[in-house]
């Protein structure tokens, strides 16, 4: 399972103006099962998405798909991590 932190490195008006390409990359990785939570930073600096993929090399590929990514609007941390342990509810995040 890997975290992911985009950072915004450009105003807020140009992340505004690439939202909808960005969810619709979003919405594409929750159907396909490699995303499973995102949602912004607060301060509004960024985001963060919980994916599962089979390798960090992997992800960095469908990372790459992101138009945040692609028009060079954030950069992107990518901690890797086996949860061991789970609130209720989220069981199915330990395979």
């Amino acid at each position: 399972m890997f975290i992911v932190s985009l950072t915004y490195v450009v105003p807020l008006d140009e992340v505004d103006a690439a939202i909808p390409a960005h969810i619709a990359f979003l919405e594409k990785h929750y159907a396909a099962g490699t995303f499973l939570a995102s949602g912004a930073k607060i301060p509004r600096t960024g985001g963060i998405i919980l994916a599962r993929a089979a390798s960090e090399e992997a992800l960095h590929e469908i990372l790459a798909e992101d138009p945040f990514h692609q028009k060079k609007l954030a950069y992107y941390d990518v901690l890797e991590f086996v949860p061991s342990r789970t609130g209720a509810g989220l069981e199915g995040l330990l395979d």
